[in-house]
């Protein structure tokens, strides 16, 4: 008899051969996303196969086209297509509401900027501690998907604080405030980075049941001059230069040393110290630059200032 056992719900579902992978799992009680009602015009009851590939039935030619659009690899099936005829090991890979917005695919485009524009902007970095170790037991496919969970989250949050992500770099992203809007940019930026460290918080239940390990990020944040532009023939894209950027790279990077998760520059805090909560001020050794620089651990908020 056909059996499937089901992950993250680690569920046992006896079935049938001429019953699909997802009318097997629903009729078991395991909510399975499926926006398209089982008819193949999208992506959400994916599931990946652990083991026993050699059990599913091939492809329909409406999967086929779905997953040559998506470039599937052969272990991504889609559970309304498919049936099996023996047992068969897979993950769940759609979970809820907010992974169905993911698989959506859609993009919304940044306003444009005018090319060599000289600006003050609040730049910030975040980068994730720890990601390779947390990486190297998944298959490459779940990589990405948990990348995205967690871009995806980090985005609105910066949108919601004025900032946009100008761009990803493996594991870490580079942030912009002050582009369009150039009121209170620093302090925006700053209070980006604590709610991505809340929101850091909140993913670490999802990662921790899916994946059983989680990790953390550290960020850093410098306010100064900086050129932004446009670069590339064909395939233009915006990107920003100068020595604001790399600081604020190595501001970022210098949480490492000091085991902290929010650094800022002293020209962030010059503009936000009336209404942040500092931990600690330190003077370090910058790489790439001479002299010392005074960074400050940011907290929290000061809401006693408000």
């Amino acid at each position: 008899m056909p059996q499937i056992y089901f992950l993250p719900d680690k569920k046992d579902v006896h079935t049938d051969k001429e019953t699909s992978i997802l009318e097997a799992s629903l009729n078991a009680g395991i909510p399975h996303t499926n926006v398209c009602g089982g008819n193949a015009r999208c992506s959400t009851c994916r599931v990946m196969i652990l083991d026993g590939m050699e059990c599913c039935s091939p492809r329909t030619e409406k999967e086929q086209v779905l997953a040559e659009r998506l470039n599937f690899d052969s272990s991504i099936r889609l559970a309304c297509q498919t049936k099996v005829s023996g047992k068969v090991n897979l993950r769940r890979l759609v979970l809820d509401d907010e992974d169905v917005k993911l698989t959506s695919q859609l993009k919304k485009d940044l306003a444009p900027v005018s090319v060599g524009e000289e600006k003050d902007v609040a730049i910030l970095f975040a980068d994730i501690r720890g990601f390779t170790t947390f990486a190297e037991a998944l298959v490459p496919y779940d990589v990405i998907h948990v990348l995205n969970r967690y871009f995806h989250r980090m985005e609105q949050v910066i949108n919601q604080n004025g900032g946009y992500i100008d761009n990803y770099m493996g594991d870490g992203l580079l942030a912009l405030f002050g582009v369009e809007k150039e009121d209170e940019a620093p302090l925006k930026a700053v209070k980006a980075g604590l709610e991505m460290l809340e929101e850091m918080e909140n993913l670490r239940p999802y990662l921790q049941s899916i994946y059983d390990k989680c990790w953390e990020i550290g960020i850093g944040i410098h306010y100064g001059e900086a050129v932004i532009g446009t670069i590339g023939g064909a395939a233009r894209r915006k990107t920003i230069i100068g020595d604001s950027v790399n600081f604020a790279s190595r501001i970022e990077s210098a949480n490492k040393e000091l085991d902290t998760k929010l650094l800022i520059s002293q020209q962030v805090y010059e503009h936000v110290k009336q209404h942040v909560l500092a931990n600690q001020r330190v003077k370090l050794t910058i790489k790439g630059k001479t002299g010392k620089y005074t960074l400050y651990e940011i907290i929290g908020l000061d809401h006693s200032s408000s």
